[in-house]
């Protein structure tokens, strides 16, 4: 059996030091899911593109908690959802559809994540989709876009059906079904998951409470133009992915490995 060191010797040895800072973010990212109990036992994925040329994207190995991700453990495919680089895991095929719908249309959206939690799932369900309930939804409410439900993603069909309904837009809600974000990057990304989560269970525990105060048309607009301006400057997530490293850093570097 290889070592994970072997492993990590190995990998790092075969990609450009490019894709192994992309691969440490990416299993970074997938630790921090499992940190903020957002995951769904071993569904649901997060993806990144591998700099270069080449279409090619990692994802998850199907079959290990996200608190089991490594860099050297991710996959990577092609657009056709082909293993291009020896692994001895296989990949989530409703994954690879989203996700490769989102990398293959946008050559912005370097990384994309999708999410089953229980609250981005619960307001996946609702009519109204995300409301202007709080400072967090609002920052973010120009940014999202729906997509409604078509069974468990396994037909590439739907792909372009994905792509024409988020659009220009870095935020997907999939109807009763969870939460997407397409992000510059895996940082950027995380950051728009973190907002679009907490506006989701915020949502959830204000509509529990059966009345619920809406702030004016102006507030809205102008929170949501100060969103716009914060997602694009990049500066919340410079500031906060090295602190999310750090703090993993000090209790577990296996995503490093």
């Amino acid at each position: 059996m290889v070592s994970a060191l072997n492993l990590q010797t190995d990998v790092r040895s075969q990609v450009s030091a490019e894709e192994w800072d992309t691969r440490v973010d990416l299993a970074a990212a997938y630790r921090l899911v499992a940190h903020y109990g957002w995951t769904d036992m071993i569904f649901t994925h997060l993806s990144a593109r591998v700099p270069g040329p080449d279409d090619h994207f990692l994802i998850n190995p199907y079959g290990l908690m996200f608190d089991e991700i490594t860099a050297s453990n991710l996959v990577k495919v092609d657009l056709d959802g082909h293993i291009v680089m020896p692994s001895e895991y296989e990949i989530n095929p409703a994954g690879f559809c989203i996700h490769s719908a989102i990398h293959m249309a946008r050559h912005d959206a370097k990384a994309v994540m999708h999410l089953h939690t229980d609250d981005g799932a619960a307001v996946s369900a609702m009519e109204e989709g995300l409301m202007p309930l709080t400072q967090t939804a609002m920052v973010l409410l120009s940014q999202v876009a729906y997509h409604d439900y078509e069974g468990v993603a396994l037909d590439l069909d739907e792909r372009e059906r994905l792509i024409k309904d988020i659009g220009d837009k870095k935020i997907l809600i999939l109807r009763n079904h969870g939460t997407l974000a397409a992000g510059e990057s895996v940082s950027s990304c995380f950051m728009l998951m973190y907002l679009l989560e907490r506006s989701c269970t915020m949502q959830v525990r204000a509509m529990s409470s059966g009345k619920l105060r809406l702030p004016s048309q102006k507030a809205i607009a102008t929170s949501s133009n100060q969103g716009n301006r914060l997602i694009e400057s990049e500066g919340l997530h410079k500031l906060a992915w090295p602190a999310l490293l750090r703090m993993l850093d000090r209790t577990d570097v296996g995503y490093r490995e």
